[in-house]
Order: structure tokens, then C-alpha cells, then sequence
């Protein structure tokens, strides 16, 4: 059995098909109530990462888990130790940490501080373990989907700085990958993109897959922290801000680790568009 939080998320859903369709039996686990089309023969259980009394009963029997950290559990919360306890207790024998590029990109950085002592935790736990450290996600993109909705604009800082945006299905085949098969014990994974592509070229896409023109309005660094710091914590907004706006090296690079599991290439922010379009419509 295999037990997988955020299960209601863009990765977290995902990766609960794929490995229910691989005939795996999947203990989901959420905040939120089981979805009204829920995959089939999948169990729910409500149960918070944050709460590792809440997780006992989702963990019992399981060989294995996804670790997900979600919202405000990304800088504050219960100790690791306390959930790895809930864990080791079960009887669970391996951990996919979902992780993040910046953890080891920007190994200092306070955004990314509560992630790092997840990975740190973990491999040290005793367990079989992989960290996956996708970067940006295409899925971000849905952040602009009501003014391309209302105004078909798109407003974003750093029109022109390039990443090579992940789109979150790719990150659940690899996670059910690594937790179907062998060799992946103590790896980490870096889950990038096959290209890099600015906001103003995701705008361009978007507008090509709705056959409409959308405009592209840069904000400035000032104006885009005020907007998310209505729904992120400020040490979040920064450490986001620096990685759009600055990018590292390694950050604009594109790694082979999705090609190297999956054996196929990653896909475009295209694919990603296609799938997602009637957000935007």
C-alpha cells in the first residue's frame, strides 16, 4: 500500500491515478473532503501533514509514502521528527519527499529553510528515501487565468527572465516511478522543464492555444510583492521573488533527471496549456 498527502493537489492527484492505474492500492490523504469524482478504489483519508497524531491510521500498512508539505507547513510546524516517528511506527519502509530546486540552489535561503529540514530529517531517518526538487511549476500559470479571463492579460514581473517551468504531471510520473521501482534509494532528483520560457513567452503560448490576442503587462518587483503577500508569508514572497527575478545558474538550466526515470523527454509548457486551457477561456 502506498499513502500519498496532498492528494488533492496538481501533483498529488495526479500520482494517485497513475498508481491506482498501475494496480497499486493508494491510501489518499487530504485536508479537504474526498472529491466528488474521486479515482476509484482509492481509499481517503482525511488526515494534515501537520498533525502527525492525524496520519497514524492513514500510514497503517502502508510500504511506502509520498511526502508532500503544503501552504503554511512550508515554514512552520510540527518538528520532522514527529511525523518520521508516525512513520517508522507503521511500519513504513520508504519516503518520496517532494522537495524543492531552491533547497539546494539556495542552500542559506529562509524561504526554503523548513524544506531542508524535511530532506535533512528524512535521509537520516533510517528509511529508504528520494527527494524530488522540481523548480518552478507551469501550474503557476493558473495565478494569471482570471485576468486572461476578464481582460486576456497576463500580469507578471520579470517579463523577460527565463526558467524551465515543470509541468506538476511530469513530477507525479516520476514519483510513481520511483515508487514502483528499484535503484532510486538515496537519490536526489533535480525535475526540470525541456526549455526555458519567460512570462512573457507563457503568455504567448496561452494566447496561440485561445486563438486571441493577450497582452503581457510587466509589474514591478514592489507591486508583484503586495499582490502575493496577500496569500503568502513574507520570507516566501522574497525567496520567490529572487529566484523569478535572479535566477541562478543552475536555476535556468534544464537537468536530464525527468528524461533519465520516465525515459521520455519532459513536456512543454505547451502540453501543459493544452490540458488547462479552459481556465482561461
Amino acid at each position: 500500500m502506498i499513502t500519498v498527502t496532498g492528494a488533492t493537489g496538481n501533483v498529488g492527484r495526479v500520482l494517485v491515478e497513475l498508481l491506482a492505474e498501475a494496480g497499486e492500492e493508494v491510501v489518499a490523504v487530504s485536508r479537504r473532503p474526498q472529491p466528488a469524482h474521486a479515482t476509484a478504489g482509492v481509499r481517503w483519508a482525511r488526515a494534515d501533514v501537520g498533525d502527525a497524531r492525524s496520519m497514524r491510521v492513514a500510514l497503517r500498512g502502508a510500504r511506502a509514502l509520498f511526502l508532500l508539505l503544503g501552504g503554511e507547513l512550508n515554514s512552520r510546524g510540527e518538528s520532522p521528527d514527529a511525523l518520521l516517528e508516525a512513520v517508522t511506527d507503521a511500519g513504513v519502509e520508504q519516503v518520496v519527499l517532494l522537495s524543492s530546486q531552491v533547497g539546494a540552489t539556495r542552500p542559506a535561503a529562509p524561504s526554503h529553510a523548513r524544506l531542508r529540514e524535511f530532506e535533512a530529517a528524512v535521509r537520516t531517518s533510517g528509511h529508504s528515501c528520494t527527494v524530488l526538487r522540481p523548480g518552478a511549476f507551469a501550474s503557476n500559470a493558473l495565478a494569471w487565468a482570471e485576468s486572461v479571463r476578464t481582460r486576456r492579460t497576463v500580469f507578471a514581473p520579470f517579463g523577460d527572465v527565463a526558467l524551465p517551468v515543470i509541468d506538476p504531471a511530469d513530477v507525479a510520473a516520476v514519483a510513481a516511478a520511483v515508487l514502483r521501482e528499484d535503484g532510486h534509494a538515496g537519490r536526489a532528483y533535480e525535475l526540470t522543464g525541456p526549455e526555458p520560457i519567460s512570462p512573457r513567452g507563457q503568455a504567448a503560448v496561452i494566447s496561440e492555444a485561445l486563438g486571441e490576442e493577450v497582452a503581457f503587462v510587466e509589474l514591478s518587483r514592489e507591486d508583484a510583492h503586495a499582490h502575493m503577500s496577500r496569500f503568502m508569508p513574507e520570507e516566501a514572497v522574497s525567496g520567490t521573488l529572487d529566484v523569478l527575478g535572479a535566477p541562478l545558474p543552475a536555476e535556468r538550466r534544464t537537468g536530464p533527471d525527468v528524461t533519465a526515470v520516465l525515459r521520455r523527454p519532459a513536456a512543454p509548457f505547451g502540453a501543459w496549456v493544452a490540458r488547462n486551457l479552459p481556465a482561461f477561456r
